[in-house]
């Protein structure tokens, strides 16, 4: 995105900023809770009919405005100020939007008090099912949408968040989609509360006709999933009206997925395909979607703890082999650091991880900002001026949003972190925690000023090419062939730039004083943007439907040349 200027021109067009003096007040009735609350209280407003507000917040220039306000032990019809001090996006202050006409909305996003192991209280939204997204997290509460004159000689403004969002409805289990959900010891430990680890298991065809079969595991990594949308036993919907993917400039996307989700479906069954279960983990925590698959200071054991309970718990239930040279990991952008950093933590756990577009795997290259030798996140410096970094490009390298702009998203939708957005989660997984019992931060939110401290202790523990340079001689044995990383040469958040230093470093493995080569690959997509996954044939609009069927001839390969002697053999049937 631009800087604010830029952004908010291309919402509402060039304005001159006033003083806002209109009186805005947000509360909620005993009706919705007789209980005082606390949480993040975020009004919002829009010039778009075409949505409610609170689906119109994100990090394109199409964002509609938001502005946050924190409050704890609020009461029933108590009213919350939201004021020029309200940390507001795109536009910073509410004393600077525009004199209009505007779809008026709040949301309360509750917070909840977790007294954790470690002895430090904070305040969070646990997630609720719904992958932590504040606008469809059931239990919060909300306004209905209304027209609304904004400006300073406006009539006051009084929002009731007299609605409430519904619980979300699980999903049944399904010939071939089933889930398992299990209460974790350990994160429980942590967390002073209970909490849980849930799967999606995608079974092979024949399942239930071959009850002593054993199937090796593909751990599908990723953003929070709610099923299997890239797998469909039905034909598809003739009568399905074609939509347009803006994203990848495709019109009737929507009929392109159906056909590919059925078309897996059909290899699925094909005689001779391999049968494998897929693994998709639902690990959503107070402060993000995922957990990221690792052990963290703020976040807690999530790595052990899918580890050691989940899995073989799913094992048990789903009869997976459960042996090293079995299980293996895939996905991309988060999923993509998450099936390398798992790889790399529990080494003999896994026999391969296919990576693709992964988050920063080197912070040099943090997206646009390298962490240990850039004083500031948001700009480098020139002799006389400062260049704005920016944090997003679309396929043709035109600026989405600047490095600024995202931070100023986040600081709006929560303090402390607690945005439930990517900058702040990176923050969560990889500080220590800070003395107020939240993530320490990386960066002044408001000057861009990188804390080098703390990106020393984010080197030591989680900078994944620092780790494979540092321990090569003991992982390098153990990790050997297992590496595929993938990404487009134009990607979208600049993830390639720390895929070129680690393909730096792997490419000197194997030569004298560098320990075992790593014998893997690191591909890039000419021209692709994210989240390009391998695939040299087909655009990413296809590929990223065919990641549970476009690595198996590699990894069958793989289990006939690693497999021991005697191996479980039951699933080629």
């Amino acid at each position: 995105m631009r800087a604010a200027f830029t952004c908010l021109a291309l919402v509402f067009g060039l304005f001159t900023p006033v003083l806002h003096s209109q009186k805005i007040t947000v509360s909620f009735p005993s009706a919705r809770s007789p209980q005082p609350l606390d949480g993040r209280i975020l009004f919002l407003l829009s010039n778009d009919p075409s949505a409610e507000p609170r689906m119109q917040i994100d990090d394109t220039p199409r964002s509609q405005l938001v502005f946050g306000v924190t409050v704890d032990g609020l009461k029933p019809g108590q009213p919350a100020v939201i004021d020029e001090h309200a940390s507001g996006y795109p536009i910073r202050s509410i004393r600077d939007v525009p004199p209009g006409d505007y779809t008026v909305q709040a949301v309360l996003n509750i917070y909840e008090t977790f007294h954790r192991g470690d002895g430090k209280t904070v305040k969070l939204a646990p997630d609720r099912g719904e992958g932590q997204h504040w606008n469809l997290a059931p239990g919060n509460l909300y306004s209905a949408p209304r027209k609304m004159r904004v400006g300073p000689d406006a009539p006051p403004i009084a929002v009731s968040l007299d609605q409430v969002i519904a619980p979300i409805v699980s999903e049944p289990d399904t010939e071939y989609v089933k889930h398992i959900r299990i209460q974790s010891k350990l994160l429980t430990e942590f967390w002073g509360r209970p909490m849980f680890l849930s799967a999606i298991v995608l079974v092979p065809e024949g399942f239930a006709q071959h009850p002593s079969a054993h199937y090796p595991e593909m751990v599908f990594e990723g953003h929070f999933p709610d099923g299997f949308p890239d797998f469909r036993t039905i034909a598809p919907d003739p009568n399905l009206k074609p939509d347009y993917s803006e994203r990848f400039h495709l019109a009737g996307y929507n009929r392109i997925q159906q056909q590919e989700a059925y078309n897996e479906y059909k290899q699925w069954i094909s005689p001779g395909f391999p049968r494998f279960l897929v693994i998709q983990i639902q690990h959503a925590n107070p402060f993000y979607d995922d957990s990221y698959a690792v052990n963290s200071a703020n976040l807690g054991p999530y790595g052990d703890a899918i580890e050691t309970e989940l899995m073989p718990a799913i094992e048990k239930q789903f009869r997976g082999i459960g042996e090293g040279w079995a299980r293996f990991l895939y996905g991309g952008s988060t999923g993509g650091w998450e099936s390398l950093a798992v790889q790399m933590f529990y080494p003999d756990r896994y026999n391969g991880a296919f990576v693709a577009c992964p988050d920063p795997v080197d912070f040099h290259a943090y997206m646009t900002a390298d962490l240990y030798n850039q004083p500031n996140m948001f700009y480098l410096d020139g002799a006389n001026k400062h260049v704005e970094q920016p944090a997003m490009r679309n396929y043709l390298g035109q600026t989405l949003i600047s490095v600024r702009d995202n931070v100023a998203y986040e600081a709006a939708l929560g303090d402390h972190g607690r945005s439930g957005e990517q900058f702040d989660i990176w923050q969560a997984v990889y500080s220590p925690v800070g003395a107020d019992g939240y993530p320490k931060p990386i960066i002044d939110k408001a000057t861009g000023e990188i804390d080098h401290a703390t990106a020393a202790y984010w080197h030591d523990h989680y900078d994944l090419n620092a780790i494979l340079q540092r321990d090569w001689d003991s992982l390098g044995p153990k990790l050997r062939g297992k590496l595929h990383l993938y990404v487009g040469s134009d990607d979208t958040y600049f993830l390639n730039d720390a895929v070129y230093l680690m393909e730096d470093f792997l490419k000197t493995t194997g030569t004298p004083g560098h320990g075992v080569p790593y014998d893997g690959e690191a591909q890039y997509g000419p021209r692709a943007e994210h989240c390009w996954n391998g695939d040299p044939a087909l655009p990413n609009a296809y590929s990223r439907l065919h990641y549970n069927t476009m690595y198996i001839p590699k990894i069958m390969d793989r289990i006939a040349k690693t497999a021991p002697a005697g191996a479980d053999m039951s699933w080629k049937y």
